[in-house]
């Protein structure tokens, strides 16, 4: 994996010329980027995981779960926060059609799960989403892959997903390639905002400035955190991850609103209706 540069601007002079970046913009009703849960309760990290990436990019391409990944294991991840969102907490109950008993979370030493003692024919489950949260992928590589990747993106062999197969991405995913170090590319990209958040947003700052600092995390040999998401195989016989190293870091982002001195738009905002001056949805940040 290529070493990335950490100096204040985030450029790597040492990066090859014919490497790309391709951006994607990860926005829908729900997400769900799962790592080490498993059985009964099935929590999501607060942004995507790079095996929810990479798995849906092999999807798009058409990948079946037992083809190899060692080409898109080299690719680079760096993942901004355009949009945090809200933890929802789905309820669900689990049973046997045929009236079984059912397993335990518990596993044995051999990883099987024991047998519930006393029976119970119905499992409480729960299930963890982030709603209504819009992300920005930026995925570095040598530009034969990208270019591929992107064709894929813009024509997906099977269905895309956010996390999950039922959490459904909004348009565009595509947000198209660029040249440059990750970091910067990540930077010079504007605010993916919904319009309700970037309405919220300049209510509440009686503003509307040029930038706006956001999150990133980014693929970095010399991180100083681990987190344990790279797929090695999707293969659900032989499913299996290692780690990587991350950097964790904050960017001044263009946020695309006209200048100080431009016309105002009215979207989004009542004014367009005559209802400007009584919102009742602005209390709730709508």
């Amino acid at each position: 994996m290529t070493t990335i540069d950490t100096t204040e601007n985030g450029s790597n002079p040492t990066e090859p010329a014919h490497q790309l970046v391709l951006l994607l913009r990860l926005a829908g009703a729900l997400q769900s980027w799962g790592d080490r849960s498993a059985f009964n309760r099935r929590e999501t990290r607060p942004e995507p995981t790079k095996s929810g990436v990479l798995g849906l990019l092999a999807a798009a391409a058409g990948r079946h779960r037992e083809a190899s990944l060692a080409d898109l294991m080299e690719l680079r991840l760096g993942i901004r926060v355009d949009q945090p969102g809200t933890l929802l907490r789905d309820y669900h109950t689990v049973s046997d059609y045929r009236g079984r008993p059912l397993l335990q979370a518990g596993v044995s030493a051999k990883g099987v799960q024991k047998a519930t003692s006393p029976a119970k024919p119905t499992h409480v489950t729960q299930r963890f989403y982030l709603q209504d949260a819009v992300f920005v992928a930026a995925v570095a590589g040598p530009q034969p892959l990208l270019e591929s990747l992107a064709a894929a993106i813009r024509r997906p062999a099977f269905p895309l997903a956010l996390g999950r197969r039922s959490c459904v991405p909004t348009q565009p995913i595509w947000l198209g390639l660029r040249s440059g170090a990750l970091q910067d590319v990540l930077r010079d990209e504007p605010w993916q905002a919904s319009q309700h958040v970037r309405t919220a947003f300049t209510r509440r700052n009686k503003k509307r400035p040029d930038r706006i600092d956001l999150s990133a995390t980014i693929d970095d040999t010399e991180g100083d955190d681990i987190l344990h998401d790279v797929p090695v195989s999707f293969d659900p016989r032989n499913r299996h991850f290692i780690s990587r190293r991350v950097r964790h870091t904050w960017l001044s982002v263009p946020t695309g609103f006209p200048p100080a001195d431009g016309p105002v738009s009215l979207e989004g905002t009542g004014a367009e209706t005559g209802i400007g001056a009584h919102d009742p949805f602005a209390l709730l940040g709508w």
